[in-house]
C-alpha cells in the first residue's frame, strides 16, 4: 500500500534482525527518524515511525534481511481509514441524526393542565382553532401571544403559561373562581352594597342584618332588609346602618428588572411644517438622524411640530429588590389617591411573577376597611 500521500500517524513495529544497531544506523542513514526505541532481546526490537516512512523502513529490512512487523497504529489516519471502511454506517448515523434535529423543531404532542371546572378537550378545541396542534413548528409559536388569546378567549380562565418542553407543548390553565349570581330582591327600605368586599361588622339602626361576618358580598347585594318583627309579625321600615367591610384595590404592571432597557438620552430633534392641499412644507428639519427614537407629533390649526427623542439601551444596574419595592410603592400610592378618605388601611399585599426575557409581572393588592352601605 503506498502511504506516500498519508502525512498524519504513527505505526509501531517490530523488527527482527541479527544486528539491530547496524538496521536502526540504516534508517538514520536514509533520513527515517525512529522514535521509542525497545530492545526486547538480542535481535528483537521494537521502534516507532511515520506513517509514510513504512515503505521506506521495509526497503532497508531487505537491505539487512531483517522481518518487520506491524504490532500498533495510532494517529488520525488510521481513524481516517476505519471510517472510509464504514462509510454507510457513518451516513447512517448523520442522517439519523438530522432527521431528529429536524423533528426536534416540531410540537408532537399537547399537555393541557387544568381545574376543576375546564375540561382539557375545550382548551384543546381552542387551541385548534388558533391552530396550534401536534405538528406545527415551534417557531410559528408566539407563547406571549397564545396566552393572551387563550385568556381573552374563554371568560373562565384566569391565566394561562404555555411552556415547550422537548416537543411537549404544557398549557397550565387556572381557573377563576366565580362566586354564585345574587338574586335581587331589592325595594327602596332596604340597604345594599355598593361595591364588593368581606364583612367585618354589622351595624343596624332600623332593619334586619342580611349579612353575617367574613360573608363575600358582591355590589347590589342586600345587607339589611327592611323589615322588623318576629317571624309572622313583620313590619315593613326604611333600613339603616353601617356594614363595614374589606375591601380590595389592585394595580398590575409589568417591570423590566434585568438585561437591557431603552432610556431617552436627553437629546431631541424636530420638525417644524405646515400643510397645504395635502403636502407639507418644511420650515424645519433635523439636523441628524438617531438610530433609535421615540416620535411625538403635536398637530396645530396652521403649524404643526415633531419632536424626536433620541433612545439608548442600556444595562440594568439597580438591584431587583429595591426595583420592586420601588414600583409597589408608587402603585400603592396610586390606588390610596381613588381611596375615600375614610376608609382604614388593613394591609397590602405584593405578587411577583416571572414572565421571561428580563421582565416580572407586579401585582399590588391593597385591603381598605370601609363603609359600604347605601341606599338603592
Amino acid at each position: 500500500m503506498d502511504f506516500k500521500k498519508y502525512s498524519k500517524g504513527i505505526v509501531k513495529l517490530e523488527v527482527k534482525v541479527l544486528y539491530p544497531e547496524k538496521f536502526i544506523n540504516l534508517l538514520w542513514k536514509n533520513g527515517i527518524l525512529a522514535k521509542n526505541i525497545q530492545k526486547i532481546d538480542i535481535s528483537t526490537i521494537t521502534i516507532e515511525v511515520e506513517l509514510n516512512d513504512y515503505n521506506a523502513v521495509l526497503e532497508c529490512a531487505k537491505k539487512v534481511k531483517a522481518r518487520v512487523k506491524v504490532i500498533g497504529r495510532k494517529g488520525i489516519t488510521f481513524l481516517l481509514l476505519r471510517m472510509k471502511k464504514r462509510g454507510t454506517l457513518m451516513a447512517g448515523a448523520v442522517l439519523f441524526l438530522a432527521i431528529l434535529f429536524y423533528l426536534s423543531t416540531y410540537i408532537w404532542s399537547v399537555q393541557v393542565d387544568t381545574g376543576k371546572y375546564l375540561s382539557p378537550y375545550e382548551i384543546r378545541q381552542q387551541l385548534a382553532r388558533l391552530g396550534i396542534k401536534p405538528g406545527v413548528r415551534k417557531s410559528l409559536v408566539d407563547f406571549r401571544d397564545l396566552e393572551k388569546k387563550l385568556e381573552d378567549g374563554n371568560g373562565e380562565i384566569m391565566w394561562v403559561r404555555a411552556r415547550i418542553e422537548g416537543s411537549t407543548l404544557k398549557i397550565k390553565v387556572e381557573e377563576k373562581i366565580n362566586p354564585p349570581e345574587i338574586v335581587k330582591n331589592v325595594n327602596e327600605n332596604d340597604v345594599v352594597a355598593k361595591m364588593d368586599g368581606e364583612v367585618v361588622r354589622v351595624y343596624t339602626t332600623s332593619g334586619t342584618a342580611a349579612v353575617n361576618q367574613g360573608e363575600l358580598v358582591k355590589k347590589g347585594q342586600v345587607l339589611i332588609k327592611g323589615i322588623q318583627g318576629k317571624e309572622g309579625a313583620e313590619y315593613k321600615v326604611n333600613a339603616d346602618g353601617k356594614v363595614l367591610a374589606n375591601t380590595f384595590y389592585e394595580k398590575i404592571i409589568e417591570l423590566q428588572v434585568s438585561g437591557n432597557v431603552e432610556e431617552r438620552t436627553g437629546n431631541k430633534q424636530e420638525d417644524l411644517y405646515i400643510e397645504l392641499f395635502g403636502k407639507k412644507i418644511y420650515l424645519k428639519k433635523p439636523t441628524k438622524e438617531f438610530s433609535d427614537y421615540d416620535k411625538i407629533e403635536n398637530k396645530g390649526k396652521i403649524l404643526n411640530k415633531v419632536v424626536y427623542y433620541e433612545k439608548s439601551s442600556k444595562p440594568i444596574s439597580e438591584d431587583k429588590e429595591s426595583m420592586i419595592e420601588k414600583a409597589s410603592n408608587t402603585l400603592y400610592d396610586a390606588i390610596m389617591k381613588d381611596i375615600d378618605k375614610q376608609g382604614k388601611f388593613v394591609k397590602k399585599l405584593v405578587n411577583t411573577e416571572d414572565i421571561g426575557e428580563g421582565k416580572i409581572r407586579l401585582k399590588v393588592a391593597v385591603v381598605i376597611e370601609q363603609n359600604i352601605a347605601m341606599k338603592p
